[in-house]
């Protein structure tokens, strides 16, 4: 072998002993101090109860703290910008969820861009919606809600949490993908707007499993369908539109794990792969199935590509049903 060649070999070989050493240095030191999860919620709301389940395991699983703080105000958005201008060290996440970060981007300026400002790390939950209505509403099931709306063009009003909300945008949906018209009440939360459909004043919407579940199984509302493609594991009764007729429908809300743009990949990949393993924890499934919401995780590439999806689903959900910010 030529001297030249043979010192070009053993330079790679040098280099890449190198890079592999600095992966395991990397992985090995991480964490070595505490790590601040930013909820940009109150306590108590979906997106802070899945996160303070995930930091628990990660605590235990990596030795340091995951410690909680809640950074609420603007619709997410407040938290969400401290995020996104913190250090890109690994000590600063952001409890990701879909309204400031798929939504809000369609309708507003925001003080920060969601698929350039941060590293998607891994999703930590889901969150399904349900179809519901009064219980005496007329249609047995999916199909035959469909039908009756269908006939009845801007009879039958919906309701949501507000307008622009994750409700709205998936009610729409809904009434796009199965060609119904119907006039839009938007509420301030999803309490009074279930109740109105309760007391027979609104006919149906799309709220979370979470927020429903209580109701169905008490009979005070009436569930035809659950959002996602696969059924909610806190309602495993409850077909899905898609099962229903409504082929291809598969939307709902999400809550991941992000950090600043240009933490290192090793690190990320590295909580995404504890994240995984949290997930299958028996404890933290059953958890999960209690507050209406289903366990689970992808990679940092899969998030990455599922939050573009999400952004542009919703821009032509936006775009479509003309929705503006009030």
């Amino acid at each position: 072998m030529k001297p030249q060649r043979l010192l070009r070999l053993q330079f790679v070989g040098v280099a890449l002993a190198m890079l592999v050493a600095s992966i395991a240095c990397a992985q090995s030191t991480y964490p070595n101090r505490t790590v601040k999860v930013i909820v940009p919620w109150p306590p108590g709301q979906a997106t802070d109860l899945s996160a303070r389940l995930v930091a628990d395991k990660l605590s235990q699983a990596l030795g340091q703290p995951f410690v909680i703080e809640n950074k609420p105000g603007a619709g997410g958005q407040i938290g969400t910008d401290q995020v996104a201008k913190s250090a890109p060290d690994g000590y600063t996440i952001l409890a990701a969820s879909s309204g400031p970060y798929s939504i809000a981007p369609n309708l507003q300026k925001l003080p920060y861009e969601p698929l350039k400002d941060f590293a998607p790390i891994s999703l930590i939950s889901a969150a399904p919606f349900a179809l519901v209505t009064h219980p005496n509403f007329p249609a047995a099931n999916l199909k035959e809600f469909i039908a009756l709306v269908k006939a009845n063009p801007d009879k039958y009003t919906f309701s949501s949490s507000g307008t622009g909300a994750t409700a709205h945008l998936i009610t729409e949906y809904f009434n796009s993908s199965a060609d119904l018209k119907a006039r839009h009440i938007p509420y301030k939360g999803s309490a009074p707007a279930l109740t109105d459909i309760m007391n027979g004043q609104v006919g149906y919407t799309f709220e979370t499993v979470a927020s429903v579940i209580g109701h169905v199984r008490s009979g005070r509302l009436k569930a035809y369908g659950v959002s996602f493609a696969r059924r909610s594991s806190a309602m495993p009764e409850i077909p899905t539109a898609a099962e229903s007729g409504l082929t291809g429908f598969d939307i709902g809300a999400w809550i991941g794990f992000v950090a600043p743009a240009g933490t290192s990949r090793e690190i990320t990949t590295r909580i995404a792969a504890e994240v995984r393993k949290a997930m299958n924890a028996p404890d933290l499934k059953e958890r999960y199935i209690s507050l209406g919401m289903d366990a689970v995780a992808n990679t940092p590439e899969e998030f990455t590509a599922m939050l573009r999806r999400e952004q542009e689903r919703y821009g032509a959900i936006v775009k479509r049903a003309g929705i503006q910010a009030e």
